[in-house]
């Protein structure tokens, strides 16, 4: 399993800003990477400017967004949906976007629960669990149909 530093994911979304605007051939992560930095056309300017933000902390308590960890939960959660990882995330997918009507918004939602289920893994010492993942789901599941 590939399990990149906060340097090498950093260095993946810079370098494929790059290649995208020097309109060089991208291999096929960069190419689900730009996928995901044209969806985010607030981040474009941060990528260019990789000597500044390369190692840049970010602090939720602060009320900053992470731009990287953002960008790679979107990367993570294709991946999910491609290979049905864990099973029956594609059909929650596909609930949320019949009620959203907007695949973005859609994986929005994912990547909040994809979030709060490593969240408590990492708080409680625990493997991440799938059952917490698709309870909140079927929470955003439910508040969508009132």
């Amino acid at each position: 399993m590939f399990n990149p530093s906060r340097e090498q994911v950093r260095q993946l979304f810079f370098d494929t800003w790059r290649k995208y605007r020097q309109k060089e051939i991208l291999s096929g992560i960069e190419n689900i990477a730009l996928e995901v930095i044209l969806l985010h056309p607030e981040y474009q300017e941060m990528l260019d400017n990789s000597e500044r933000y390369r190692d840049k902390n970010y602090f939720p308590e602060m009320g900053e967004t992470n731009p990287f960890l953002h960008m790679s939960m979107h990367i993570a959660i294709k991946e999910q949906l491609s290979i049905d990882q864990p099973v029956g995330i594609r059909k929650k997918f596909e609930l949320l976007l019949k009620k959203t009507g907007n695949e973005h918004d859609a994986t929005h939602l994912i990547i909040e629960c994809l979030a709060e289920m490593l969240w408590q893994a990492q708080r409680n010492q625990t493997p991440p669990d799938a059952q917490i993942y698709f309870d909140c789901l079927d929470k955003w599941i439910g508040k969508l149909d009132q």
